[in-house]
């Protein structure tokens, strides 16, 4: 089984994280996609982040209908921060016959260099990497196992969607329909 593992906050997942899946799933790189929702990155803020059990009932909302994602807890048993090698490691104990890949977006490639032991990553995984807005072109890594795909560009970002959220605006339309109701209902942001 070859398992695209598409690491993120999900903070919230949006219409963008879905259509990258999608993307990925109409090149058939992959038996399945799974979203695995990582409680605390530690490149970034944990202060900005909605808790993880929202997070993650939020993706299992988003993808309910799609039956090639599959939503990934793994990092909420692990160790804080969450380290992308430890959950490498944790899923090939728990799945020893699956082939894993990493679905990351440009803009992780630039501080890749940064996370706990990316030597290893680099050197036993693929590494599948996607454009996003505003990212530099100079900050590409050349690599066997880096493929960097031509996917389409989503004009989207969790961020953007946290402040319109702030702001008392709809992101309605930026929104799987049932994500944007529960953080409704919930209150999340």
């Amino acid at each position: 089984m070859k398992v695209g593992l598409y690491f993120g906050s999900f903070n919230p997942v949006h219409n963008g994280h879905i259509a990258i899946a999608h993307f990925f799933e109409k090149k058939a790189l992959f038996d399945q996609i799974w979203l695995v929702i990582s409680p605390n990155n530690p490149l970034k803020e944990k202060i900005v982040l909605a808790d993880e059990k929202h997070r993650l009932n939020m993706v299992k909302l988003a993808i309910q209908n799609i039956p090639f994602l599959h939503a990934c807890d793994i990092e909420f048993s692990l160790p804080v921060p969450s380290f992308t090698g430890t959950t490498l490691h944790c899923l090939e104990n728990q799945y020893p016959t699956y082939q894993f890949s990493l679905i990351l977006g440009a803009d992780n490639m630039e501080y890749f260099h940064l996370w706990k032991n990316y030597e290893e990553i680099l050197m036993k995984y693929k590494i599948y990497v996607y454009p996003r807005n505003g990212n530099s072109s100079s900050k590409v890594i050349e690599h066997q196992n880096i493929i960097y795909l031509n996917a389409p560009l989503f004009d989207v970002s969790a961020t953007e969607i946290r402040k319109l959220l702030k702001q008392g605006d709809s992101a309605g339309k930026l929104l799987p329909y049932l994500v944007n109701r529960y953080i409704e209902e919930n209150n999340v942001y």
